[in-house]
């Protein structure tokens, strides 16, 4: 007697472009014991309302995948009989995640947070730099190591979180050594804030959508790969040396956001960044926190060393500053570099960018109201890259200067016709040991 198969497990993903592509590469597109119906998407703009195509979905989803808004969870789970609901984003307070349990199990569904199943292995060794909050300083921490790993004559690829906002079947594996391949990617705003400084070290950075393909080729001409995080996530790879950077600017996020919580406690090396611009009883509460929940981690204090290319401009003028657009968004980080580089060099007064808002960036600071005294590079798609423009122009007759605090050529980007200064950022360890101490077995 035959025995009937059991019905597949029914899975929806709630994602933000980026893990829930990957948990599904990893642990769903090959298993016939289960069917995902549908990823859900939030956070960045204009990701919903398109497929995840059959080429990346594989064999049992001739026909994609769809990915609809995080609002419609309830609707998917009930239309489709939704056994499991998975949460694959990151940077959200641990209420937020808990929040979509409960939302899950009022309609039938249990919850699921993956954890190391979804780290492929690699036959070289990985140094992972992850973070508790988007903003802490993870790619400047990356850029050094990959520097002086090639400065010790090694091959280094380094490989960045995904940002898959586009084509995906385009994006499957990306791999960028010149500023053409950017645009002949046409990338975002903030997918060049990421590549651009690798770029202009002579590095080649991967990313993409499918990890065990971006691995594999990373692997092909690398000794040593680094795994240069995105917002708070946990590594794709299994790290063999596993860094977190922590942010004294918003100290007691690092217990209470996801997974950043979980970076910190499984870090072998924590960093506490930014240790020259934050307050004594910022990093009282940091390293605190630190030693309660990872005593044994090694801990390193560093500076963010923020520089300006010509600061003369800024002294006594009234200034527009632009920051990083996730650190300054969903990150909730009312400042950056720019504003202390404007405040350090003597800026008579900061302009409020939000009456000169233009398109979509109106919405933006409805939606993030902390946002009083700077401006969020965002760029998601040709039409915000315009509102972005028209705003900084718009604003133009009431400024001297811009201050860009982003790490890339803003004003080439956007053709601007404003005075603008660029403001840079990097690492500089001041207390405990030295990175390239702690890099010393994989470099020999």
């Amino acid at each position: 007697m035959t025995r009937k198969a059991e019905p597949a497990t029914s899975v929806l993903i709630l994602g933000a472009a980026g893990r829930d592509f990957h948990d599904f590469n990893v642990l769903y597109r090959d298993d016939p014991s289960t069917r995902v119906v549908a990823f859900s998407a939030t956070q960045i703009p204009n990701i919903s309302d398109r497929r995840y195509p059959p080429e990346l979905a594989g064999p049992l989803y001739p026909e994609g995948i769809p990915i609809v808004p995080e609002d419609e969870l309830e609707q998917i789970v009930v239309e489709h009989g939704v056994d499991v609901v998975v949460f694959a984003y990151s940077d959200v307070r641990h209420d937020h995640v808990m929040h979509l349990a409960a939302r899950a199990n009022a309609v039938g569904a249990s919850f699921h947070l993956h954890g190391g199943a979804t780290m492929l292995e690699s036959s070289r060794p990985v140094i992972a730099v992850t973070a508790v909050r988007t903003g802490a300083g993870k790619s400047q921490t990356s850029r050094k190591i990959r520097g002086l790993a090639a400065a010790a004559g090694k091959r280094v690829a380094a490989v960045r979180h995904p940002m898959a906002y586009g084509n995906l079947l385009h994006q499957r594996l990306q791999r960028f050594a010149t500023f053409a391949d950017l645009d002949d990617a046409d990338v975002t705003i903030e997918e060049r804030e990421e590549y651009e400084p690798y770029l202009r070290e002579g590095a080649v950075v991967f990313a993409g959508a499918d990890y065990e393909a971006i691995l594999r080729a990373a692997e092909a001409e690398a000794d040593l790969i680094v795994w240069d995080g995105g917002n708070n996530d946990t590594p794709f790879f299994r790290p063999t040396l596993d860094i977190c950077v922590v942010d004294p600017h918003r100290a007691g996020h690092e217990l209470s956001y996801w997974p950043g919580e979980a970076n910190l406690r499984r870090a072998g090396v924590v960093i506490i960044n930014k240790i020259d611009s934050a307050s004594t009883p910022q990093l009282e509460t940091i390293r605190a926190n630190v030693a309660a929940v990872n005593p044994d981690a090694t801990v390193i204090e560093a500076a963010s060393v923020v520089t300006v290319d010509d600061p003369a401009p800024i002294a006594d003028s009234r200034v527009l500053v632009i920051e990083d657009g996730p650190t300054t968004t969903h990150g909730e980080m009312s400042f950056g570099a720019g504003m202390v580089a404007a405040h350090r060099h003597g800026a008579a007064e900061i302009l409020d960018p939000r009456p000169y808002a233009m398109g979509t960036l109106v919405d933006v600071f409805e939606q993030y109201p902390h946002l009083e005294r700077v401006l969020p590079a965002m760029g998601y798609g040709a039409q915000q890259r315009r509102d972005l423009k028209d705003t900084i122009q718009r604003a133009a007759a009431d400024l001297d200067v811009v201050v860009i605090g982003t790490p890339i050529d803003l004003a080439g980007v956007l053709e601007l016709d404003v005075p603008s200064v660029r403001v840079g950022y990097d690492l500089e360890e001041r207390v405990g040991p030295r990175l390239e101490d702690l890099m010393a077995p994989y470099l020999s």
